[in-house]
């Protein structure tokens, strides 16, 4: 096991806290698996009736993956280590999404990536006036995966595909406005909320509803209408057109997000959604992520996108293919096409 996460029980409650706090509680492959451990042994385990999911300290739930670990395993192994991580993290993703139990993830600050995608299979997500949710991937070479093409591509008004491009920030108000949070409660009533719930697992939508206030309005649903009609192709070049066409000052600053994104992964998030929309079954989802990652780890945008963001800080990072245009239906194709079967995803 690993002190970066602290698992333990309180009475009925399982509860599992993230513990990384210089890395805003970053997964790694040991903070996966020992989450993995917790949850299948709680499952056979009759005294345990709910799961609590937070972090320990610091300013935030969980900014995403052990990206430097993503990285170092695209420049030195092939692609190895990260496969592995990618992997382990997606079975962890499905194992909380089918969980018999009810899970309550407290999304309390910064919520991103990985973040997202342990808190959205939780059955109840508290969201506070401290949370930032975000699938930034684009911005670093990758795409909304641990999930996020069937969490987005179910949002309606097709800000899921807003969400997924633009990586803009969503509050805790926005998260409840689009149902990917189900309460907003001040962050000073949580520990009250984890304390009830420890006692009375049985009664978890009772006690988050009387200690749910109403949060500001949601800023975001004011250019709900505009999202719902820019970003309404799966084509990116009628969704930059569109945006091209409005000459608001809205349209210029969303085209001006979206020319530092990845053209290559920008493509590939939009097909990820339209094709998880029509999916029963989450492992298909994940499934058709672990193929995209393999392949988009070891191309040349990852690695570039986290130099220019991460590493170096200089923001500039140089896209390969460097156009929308340039990103073939060939190419796509390339990375969804299915592995070699003893290489394709599993569940646990």
């Amino acid at each position: 096991m690993t002190d970066e996460v602290h698992i333990h029980t309180h009475g009925p409650a399982g509860h599992i806290s993230l513990n990384r706090p210089k890395a805003i509680h970053s997964l790694t492959l040991d903070m996966c698996h020992a989450m993995s451990a917790a949850l299948s042994q709680w499952a056979d385990d009759d005294a345990v009736q709910a799961v609590l999911l937070d972090h320990a300290e610091g300013r935030g739930f969980c900014a995403g993956g052990d990206i430097n670990l993503l990285r170092n395993s695209a420049l030195n192994d092939g692609g190895v280590s990260g496969r592995k991580f990618f992997h382990d993290e997606y079975q962890l993703n499905h194992q909380m999404f089918t969980y018999a139990k009810p899970i309550v993830a407290f999304m309390d600050g910064i919520t991103m990536g990985g973040g997202v995608g342990i808190s959205q299979p939780a059955k109840y997500r508290v969201a506070t006036e401290n949370t930032r949710f975000a699938m930034p991937e684009t911005g670093i070479g990758l795409f909304p995966d641990v999930g996020g093409g069937w969490y987005l591509a179910r949002l309606g008004g097709r800000l899921g595909q807003f969400l997924a491009l633009t990586g803009a920030r969503l509050d805790g108000a926005e998260c409840l406005w689009a149902g990917l949070a189900t309460h907003y409660l001040p962050s000073e009533a949580l520990a009250e909320a984890k304390a009830r719930i420890a006692q009375h697992p049985d009664r978890i939508a009772g006690i988050l509803a009387e200690l749910s206030v109403t949060p500001p309005p949601a800023r975001i649903e004011a250019n709900a209408d505009k999202i719902a009609r820019h970003f309404a192709s799966d084509r990116y070049e009628d969704i930059l057109a569109s945006l091209e066409a409005d000459g608001s000052e809205w349209a210029a600053k969303e085209i001006g997000t979206l020319g530092t994104k990845s053209p290559q992964t920008c493509k590939v998030a939009l097909r990820q959604l339209a094709e998880s929309a029509p999916l029963s079954d989450f492992a298909d989802n994940m499934r058709m992520e672990y193929r995209i990652a393999s392949r988009v780890l070891t191309r040349h945008d990852f690695a570039e996108g986290v130099r220019a963001l991460i590493v170096d800080k200089t923001n500039d990072p140089q896209w390969d293919p460097a156009t929308p245009e340039g990103v073939s239906e060939e190419l796509l194709d390339s990375i969804f096409a299915p592995l070699p079967e003893q290489e394709e995803w599993k569940p646990l």
